[in-house]
């Protein structure tokens, strides 16, 4: 069985998902990141040279609301390392490396795009508190909606930076599933339409839980 869970980065989740862990004794712990990613996360490296523009600015602005949260980027992915590892339960990264697809995807937006996105993350820097935690509050509950809004606004984004890694992620999982019988894959929690989209279309069952039943989920339940 493959159970999906929906994250947050920037949002402490790590009671909850030490519990999920606990609870289903995966013989598997997939991750949503890639060689370099993982290395920086177990680091705590903030080391952005070489790295494409769009990829700082994103990088940035993610760190700047997980501090209005109380927490730090990535933390929730952190923790799911620290958990399997203390529990001897192997780690598998299933995500697409980063810096490829963000050159990838500047080179396939086109001008006004381009110009769109480094505007709007100028205003996510600049933005006053109050508007962008609204924002981020819509986005939890409508993480879907919000997917589609990028897809209108910005198809190369949608395309790139969403349905390729969802695509790649979910054909991982599947090859890993050969080899393992109980897999939990913890990734953003945006990427799972697309990832159930790819499995129901190879019919194979997969549990899933999204972020909105993360943050409500009971410490105390059985």
């Amino acid at each position: 069985m493959i159970t999906i869970v929906g994250v947050g980065h920037v949002f402490d989740l790590s009671d909850k998902m030490r519990k999920i862990i606990e609870d289903r004794s995966p013989d598997l712990v997939c991750l949503e990141l890639d060689e370099r990613r993982y290395r920086a996360l177990l680091s705590g490296s903030r080391e952005r040279r070489g790295l494409p523009i769009m990829y700082v600015i994103l990088s940035r602005f993610q760190q700047r609301v997980a501090e209005w949260y109380g927490t730090k980027v990535g933390n929730e992915i952190l923790s799911a390392i620290r958990i399997a590892r203390e529990k001897e339960i192997p780690i598998e990264l299933i995500d697409m490396d980063a810096e490829t697809v963000f050159r990838n995807l500047w080179k396939s937006m086109s001008l006004g795009e381009r110009l769109r996105l480094f505007l709007s993350g100028i205003l996510g820097l600049l933005g006053r508190k109050s508007t962008i935690k609204r924002e981020i509050d819509r986005m939890r509950e409508n993480v879907d909606e919000v997917i589609e809004e990028i897809g209108k606004s910005f198809p190369s984004i949608k395309r790139v930076l969403i349905d390729e890694r969802n695509e790649h992620m979910a054909m991982r999982l599947e090859e890993l599933s050969k080899d393992y019988k109980n897999i939990i894959a913890f990734v953003g929690d945006g990427h799972i339409p697309g990832m159930m989209d790819y499995f129901k279309s190879r019919n194979i069952e997969v549990d899933v839980i999204r972020l909105r039943d993360l943050e409500c989920m009971d410490l105390e339940d059985p």
